[in-house]
C-alpha cells in the first residue's frame, strides 16, 4: 500500500509539472520558433542532467540499456515535443487534447508490450472511457481537423506512449532521473546541431515572458518531470498510474485559466469529475 500511494503520488506530481508545458510553450513561441524551442529546451536540460551525473558519479549505463535509452530519447526528448510544435502549426491546441487524452492508453498498451504488465480487462474498459471523455471535451470546445496535424499528433502519441513505458521499465533499474538524464545525453549530437541552425538572428523581439517559458519547458518539463514521473511509473505500474494522465490536459487548461486569463467553461469541470472516476476504477483494476 506504501508503494502503491509512493507511485500515485510521484506519478500525480509528474502530470502537475507537465501540465505547465502547454501554457509555458503558448507563451514561449510567442518569441522563439517551434523548431528552435523545441532542440533548445533538450539541450539545456541535457546539460543540466550531465552536470547531476558527474557531480553523483553515476556509473555509465550497460551496452544494453543504450537501446532502451535511445528509444527513450526518441520517444520523449525529440519525438513528442517536435511533433507536437509541427502539428500546431496545422491545428490549434484545443484540438491537440483530443490527441494528448488519448496518451494514458498508449502508454498502458506498450507497458503491456514492453513492460510485462498484465491490467484486468476492467482495467481497459475505464480506460478507454476516460480517453473518450477527455476527446470528447476537447471536440465539444474546438471542431477544427487538419489531417497533416492529425497524423503528426498520432505519431507524436505513439512515440511518447512508447517512451514513457520504455523509460519506466528501465527506471526500475537505472533510477528515474538518470533515465532522463542519459536519454538527454544521447540526443545531444542532434539537437545541438539544430538549435545552431534555427538560431534566432536577433533577440530583440524575446520578451521576458517568452524566456520564462522557455526556462520552464527545459527545465521542469523537460527534466524534473520526468524524474517523479518515471519513478511513479516504476513504482506504482506502468498502465495504472500511466492513467493520471488523463488529468492533463485539465490542469493544463487549469494553468491556462490561471495564468494566461483564458476562460474556464462548467464542462470542463464536469468532465475532470468523470476522468478522475475513471482513473479511480482504472487503479482498482490495473
Amino acid at each position: 500500500m506504501q508503494s502503491s500511494a509512493t507511485g500515485w503520488g510521484n506519478g500525480l506530481l509528474g502530470v502537475i509539472i507537465f501540465s505547465g508545458s502547454l501554457p509555458a510553450t503558448r507563451v514561449a513561441v510567442g518569441g522563439f520558433s517551434a523548431l528552435f524551442l523545441t532542440s533548445v529546451r533538450a539541450v539545456i536540460a541535457a546539460l543540466i542532467g550531465v552536470a547531476v551525473l558527474f557531480l553523483l558519479r553515476q556509473a555509465r549505463p550497460a551496452r544494453g540499456d543504450l537501446v532502451s535509452l535511445a528509444i527513450v530519447a526518441i520517444g520523449v526528448v525529440v519525438g513528442f515535443p517536435l511533433l507536437t510544435a509541427l502539428a500546431l502549426q496545422h491545428i490549434t491546441s484545443a484540438h491537440s487534447i483530443v490527441f494528448i487524452g488519448l496518451l494514458p492508453l498508449s502508454t498502458a498498451i506498450f507497458g503491456v508490450l514492453r513492460g510485462g504488465e498484465r491490467p484486468q480487462p476492467m482495467f481497459w474498459l475505464f480506460a478507454i472511457l476516460g480517453s473518450a471523455t477527455v476527446a470528447g471535451f476537447a471536440l465539444s470546445n474546438d471542431g477544427t481537423a487538419s489531417l497533416t496535424g492529425d497524423l503528426l499528433m498520432v505519431a507524436a502519441i505513439v512515440l511518447c506512449g512508447l517512451g514513457y513505458a520504455e523509460g519506466a521499465a528501465l527506471s526500475r533499474r537505472l533510477g528515474g532521473w538518470q533515465v532522463i538524464s542519459w536519454a538527454l545525453l544521447l540526443s545531444l549530437p542532434l539537437m545541438v546541431p539544430v538549435a545552431i541552425w534555427t538560431w534566432p538572428s536577433t533577440w530583440s523581439g524575446v520578451g521576458v515572458p517568452a524566456w520564462i517559458g522557455l526556462a520552464y519547458v527545459s527545465v521542469f518539463s523537460m527534466f524534473v518531470g520526468f524524474i517523479f514521473w518515471y519513478r511513479g511509473l516504476a513504482i506504482g505500474g506502468i498502465a495504472r498510474v500511466g492513467q493520471l494522465q488523463q488529468l492533463q490536459p485539465f490542469f493544463g487548461l487549469a494553468l491556462a485559466g490561471w495564468l494566461l486569463h483564458e476562460p474556464v467553461a462548467w464542462s470542463m469541470i464536469v468532465a475532470t469529475a468523470l476522468v478522475v472516476a475513471c482513473v479511480f476504477f482504472a487503479r482498482r483494476f490495473a
